[in-house]
């Protein structure tokens, strides 16, 4: 499993598998799919904490996230199970965190005005013993800021043992790992695991729903939907892309879909997530066919930071998820779509990564591939190159 992921690495691109190939080695061969598996793990240092110094701090707990598919098991129980006594506590999250800092922890929540936290979402004020939230955060961002404090001090042990296991050798790494973990703790809290995957099912995973049933923002559930791995109660399988303007990635969660679209450092500008800018209110979705043959239903919606950046402009971004589209009929998004393959539209993993011929939105030539130079005559591309 995941080896098609592991075959889009830059290093195979000139080897061109195609689909029906790999699913010939995989029958054939699995003990040979399966070597190619360890031996791949291991010169790539999969695992996080053997990744060596000069990798990203970033990449290299996000390697520990996905080698885990973004399901943490333990933190899911302990949240659900902090959950249902918040509950009962109060129907309001938001109170019952707040009555729990105070009652439990000795912690009082206070909301400043954002000319007194300027720069600061959160600030925990121990001589006060006050947490200090921004006036900027909404109502959703409030319930999430608190209930990451209620993660690090109940659940520092389970997640102490998690960074501990990872074995990373920066301190970088390990806070922003360590980040992660606190942060999916309280997503959890949020949307409880079995609640929230009963939810996901009855209403066809429709996000506005699921925003105003659990209290969340679009990418809170975005977050929440690609951790949806417990054993027995699997969820669909989706991943998640964050993207600026730029067409920068500032998170990335493949979780079990291992999707190419995830890994791959380029994008394709047919992809509509590009044009979700564009369209702030609405859901984009599209059907996609990959050159490996992989169908995907991907749905995008921009969103809007906190604060303001350079110019006093807010920072936006868009939110991607996406899900294997054999798998996508039960979804609320994807109705009227229809799922078949010839009706998929064709995209690349990025120009420099892709080999199909003759598209007019090509801006740069695939790397696997030798140019081919004609002075009589000129395509849709200046990139003319051999193909198979």
């Amino acid at each position: 499993e995941g080896i098609a992921r592991r075959l889009a690495d830059p290093r195979f691109d000139d080897l061109n598998i195609d689909a029906a190939e790999l699913k010939e080695w995989l029958i054939g061969a699995p003990n040979t799919a399966e070597a190619f598996v360890r031996i791949f793990d291991n010169s790539t240092k999969q695992r996080a904490g053997d990744v060596p110094k000069q990798v990203d701090p970033i990449d290299a707990a996000r390697l520990e996230v996905e080698r885990w598919r973004n399901h943490f098991a333990d933190l899911d129980a302990m949240a659900e199970t902090l959950a249902d006594e918040l509950r009962l506590a109060s129907g309001d999250l938001y109170g019952a965190i707040a009555e729990r800092l105070r009652i439990k922890h000795q912690l009082m929540i206070r909301i400043l005005p954002e000319t007194v936290l300027q720069d600061k979402l959160r600030r925990l004020d121990l001589h006060a013993r006050q947490l200090q939230l921004s006036e900027m955060l909404d109502p959703a961002s409030r319930s999430f800021q608190a209930a990451i404090l209620l993660g690090q001090i109940e659940a520092k042990a389970e997640i102490d043992a998690l960074v501990a296991g990872a074995r990373f050798e920066s301190p970088t790494t390990e806070g922003i790992f360590r980040r992660h973990l606190t942060s999916y703790f309280a997503a959890a809290v949020m949307m409880p695991y079995a609640r929230f995957l009963r939810a996901c099912e009855q209403t066809g995973y429709q996000i506005e729903v699921l925003q105003s049933r659990f209290g969340a923002g679009f990418e809170q559930v975005a977050h929440r939907l690609t951790t949806l791995q417990r054993v027995g109660e699997r969820g669909l399988p989706f991943f998640m892309l964050r993207i600026d303007r730029s067409g920068l990635v500032s998170k990335r969660f493949s979780g079990a879909s291992n999707a190419p679209l995830v890994e791959s450092m380029y994008r394709c500008p047919l992809w509509n997530i590009h044009q979700a800018f564009d369209r702030p209110n609405d859901i984009a979705t599209q059907l996609l066919e990959l050159e490996d043959g992989s169908n995907w239903f991907t749905l995008a919606r921009a969103v809007q930071g906190i604060g303001f950046g350079a110019g006093g402009f807010a920072p936006q971004f868009v939110v991607t998820l996406g899900v294997s589209a054999e798998l996508a009929s039960s979804m609320f998004h994807a109705r009227g779509t229809n799922l078949s393959a010839e009706n998929a539209l064709p995209i690349g993993l990025g120009c420099p990564a892709c080999t199909r011929p003759q598209c007019s939105q090509r801006s740069a030539p695939p790397k696997s591939r030798t140019l081919i130079f004609d002075e009589r005559e000129r395509g849709l591309t200046p990139y003319d190159f051999v193909t198979d």
